[in-house]
């Protein structure tokens, strides 16, 4: 789940929380949408922290050189 996962979820949590009026027997639909609404932040400030730990990288090249010793003379 990356940025797109937790802002679709703190907008489902939202519509939960504040838009549906309904109610279902023995649930609780707006501790729902703040459930909801707190696994989103969560999971937005992991993607950001985790997209910020893999743009910190650095690449290195390793050239190896090796001298060749000259052939021998030819007799």
């Amino acid at each position: 789940m990356g940025i797109g996962g937790g802002i679709a979820l703190i907008v489902i949590g939202a519509i939960l929380s504040f838009g549906v009026k309904d109610a279902i027997d023995a649930v609780n639909l707006e501790v729902i949408g703040y459930i909801c609404m707190g696994a989103g932040v969560l999971a937005l400030i992991l993607a950001i922290a985790l997209n910020a730990q893999r743009s910190n990288t650095t690449h290195r090249e390793v050239v190896e050189h090796r001298e060749v010793p000259p052939a021998p003379p030819q007799v």
